[in-house]
């Protein structure tokens, strides 16, 4: 394959389920790096969880929050919510105080109320939060159909949603979607779609999988990736994005 840029999903994808990036990996992505393969990462995660994964990986472009921050050498991108649609639907959710709710603002997390496994700054107000911090991703947790409901009824139109692993609402400004943010940065870096290979899991993966020139979803991915994609590579836990790239791209 005459492929000039790799991109990958971190979670479910990259990573293993411990969320570690084997010995292995890293090798072969070295090895990409030394034939000048241009490497890209394109996640949800916000930026201040990618810094032991660029110890590992050195990635040439990020694309993190689903679109919404991109960083490449010096160039700097933010696609964060308008202040007030940000406001009007976190007000609107203070009236349902038993939805776990997270507000990422680009350099911090805060949340109405604990949530296992995510460091986040308690907040009673995140309306307030965001008029002073701005808004870059809100994030409401769900365990019934009903909740996804009535938050899409909140939505304006400058704002989008998807779901994540099956029980989290993501709603972001619709200039920010992996897709878009691939695409700035193949643009940033002159590289087409066309000679990009992207791996991906999950619902935001679909757009960037059937876009790119090689799309390749992990074995565990959702059907609807799977059912996209070009080619189906082996588990997250098996490596299967690193042995997909040694063998058809290196």
């Amino acid at each position: 394959m005459a492929i000039k840029a790799i991109v990958v999903d971190l979670d479910r994808t990259l990573l293993h389920t411990d969320k570690t990036i084997s010995p292995y990996t890293a090798e072969v992505f070295k090895k990409c790096k030394q034939k000048g393969i241009t490497l890209m990462v394109a996640t949800a995660r916000p930026y201040r969880t990618m810094t032991q994964f660029c110890d590992i990986i050195d990635f040439d472009a990020i694309s993190v929050t689903n679109g919404a921050r991109i960083i490449c050498g010096d160039y700097r991108k933010e696609y964060g919510l308008c202040t007030e649609s940000a406001d009007r639907i976190l007000t609107a959710l203070k009236n349902y105080p038993d939805f776990r709710v997270t507000l990422e603002t680009g350099e911090e997390a805060y949340s109405n109320k604990p949530i296992e496994d995510y460091d986040s700054v308690i907040s009673d107000d995140l309306a307030a939060v965001a008029r002073s911090e701005g808004a870059i991703k809100i994030l409401i947790g769900f365990d019934t159909p009903d909740v996804l409901e009535t938050v899409k009824k909140m939505l304006s139109d400058d704002l989008y949603y998807t779901v994540a692993n099956g029980h989290l609402i993501q709603i972001m400004s619709k200039s920010a979607t992996k897709w878009s943010g691939v695409k700035d940065m193949l643009d940033i870096s002159n590289i087409s779609a066309t000679e990009t290979a992207y791996f991906g899991d999950d619902h935001d993966d679909v757009e960037p999988i059937r876009m790119c020139g090689v799309g390749v979803a992990v074995s565990n991915a959702i059907d609807e990736v799977k059912a996209v994609a070009d080619h189906i590579a082996e588990s997250n836990d098996d490596d299967g994005v690193a042995k997909f790239i040694e063998r058809y791209i290196l």
